[in-house]
């Protein structure tokens, strides 16, 4: 028998905003990790807690999980509750002041700095290659969990950077596929849609507003945008570089501000406004899902070239696992978080709800629709193109990253010089890194 016990919340809050950890520290999880290799005593009745952000999709999926973890594990019962997203991060907050945090938490990269600097989770580096399998899991994975020198979360799944297009869009307005090439390719491709969609399509979006296209293209150069203690790896000069490159495209290229605004809640995409976009790969389910059933298929092809050779896309989280550093009971929440990512039971249950599976062993039990099959194969073709992960994310990422966003409006509507919107963002950036 398992207990299942669901917390709902009306609450809202901003899914970037800023989580006050200073002075939560539970202790770091190295005072907490075991002398000698950790094993799981069968015999100990254990209960753990377990919390995730989801819908009741994601539940039902993980019922089913748990219950095929409780019946592989009789002495271990455990006790799931879920949020949306916001809710999730405003409830562990408070737990982390308080020093309750669950034992077992689906986790996001964009938060993982900061817990793990608090102390708050435990390293799991002792239960590597005994309690958590590592053979199924790429080193490259691996390593996106460290923080320091300790592994304070599993990937449970992978997205990467990618260029969709729209076939039936292009096939409307008589324009060939983009099969690849530089930014200056892409944006001329993007002009001939426009020219040829007669102001009802256009190429695509004006990608300098996005900070992932920035990055990418610094990666290019061999520079990450910020270094492993936080501090930019980048000059105004190279955001003013690539703001520029947008001025072109924002004059008659691309969507214009105000249509953006008026799709709303849609984005230019996936209303068929515009043939393409760059963003993460397991985008294209729910851009097939607001396209409606007229559309039955999209492209997924790398983003432009920078520099032939360079190794500037990487594969990040679509969410990961961590433990408690105050769980009482680390081999049972290891065993568990094992059992999350690496069975084929959770690959086989999950599918692809929590993007495509990061363990080979979940990936092989998993069914893969068409759109899945696409990712995987999109992610496979890119692999000349993989380098290391970014350090994760300093602390007031998500913040940056909207300030970007919201300059790029600014530069779309034409309300910011570029050498303004390279001061605004340093400015922010100034604040963000030194509070």
């Amino acid at each position: 028998m398992f207990s299942k016990k669901r917390a709902f919340t009306a609450a809202a809050v901003a899914a970037g905003a800023a989580l006050v950890l200073a002075g939560c520290a539970g202790g770091s999880g190295s005072d907490t990790a075991p002398d000698s290799t950790p094993t799981l005593n069968p015999d100990e009745k254990v209960t753990l807690n377990m919390s995730f952000w989801g819908n009741d999709v994601r539940a039902g999926l993980y019922d089913q999980v748990i219950a095929a973890f409780e019946e592989q594990y009789p002495n271990i019962t455990v006790n799931t509750s879920f949020l949306d997203f916001p809710s999730y991060w405003e409830k562990r907050q408070t737990e982390a002041a308080g020093g309750g945090l669950p034992d077992v938490m689906q986790f996001d990269y964009s938060y993982l700095r900061q817990y793990s600097e608090n102390g708050l989770l435990l390293d799991l580096n002792p239960y590597l290659g005994n309690i958590i399998e590592t053979d199924p899991l790429p080193d490259n994975i691996l390593s996106i969990g460290v923080v320091g020198d300790q592994t304070t979360a599993i990937p449970t799944s992978t997205n990467a950077w990618g260029l969709f297009t729209n076939p039936k869009v292009l096939e409307t307005v008589g324009v060939d596929d983009f099969t690849g090439g530089s930014w200056e390719d892409y944006s001329d491709w993007m002009g001939e849609v426009t020219d040829a969609g007669g102001g009802t399509v256009w190429g695509g979006s004006d990608y300098t507003g996005r900070i992932q296209n920035f990055e990418v293209q610094q990666r290019a150069k061999g520079k990450d945008l910020f270094t492993d203690d936080g501090k930019a790896n980048f000059t105004e000069k190279d955001l003013k570089a690539f703001w520029e490159q947008g001025d072109a495209l924002r004059d008659g290229v691309t969507v214009p501000q105000q249509k953006i605004e008026e799709l709303k809640p849609l984005g230019a995409f996936d209303s068929a406004n515009a043939a393409s976009e760059l963003t993460w790969d397991n985008f294209g389910a729910g851009y097939l899902a607001n396209l409606g059933a007229d559309y039955t298929e999209l492209n997924l092809i790398a983003p432009p070239v920078t520099k032939d050779g360079a190794k500037d896309l990487y594969l990040k989280p679509s969410m990961l696992e961590a433990v408690s550093a105050k769980t009482k009971h680390p081999e049972a929440a290891a065993t568990l978080v094992n059992f999350l990512i690496n069975s084929p039971e959770s690959g086989e249950i999950f599918g692809t709800n929590r993007g495509l599976p990061a363990s080979q062993t979940a990936l092989d039990a998993a069914t893969l629709d068409p759109i899945a099959q696409q990712i995987k194969d999109y992610e496979a073709s890119i692999s000349d193109r993989l380098g290391d992960a970014p350090p994760v994310p300093i602390n007031g990422y998500g913040t940056l990253e909207q300030k970007f966003l919201e300059i790029g409006q600014e530069l779309g509507y034409g309300t910011i010089s570029v050498d303004d919107a390279v001061s605004q963002f340093f400015s922010e950036m100034d604040t963000v890194l030194n509070q």
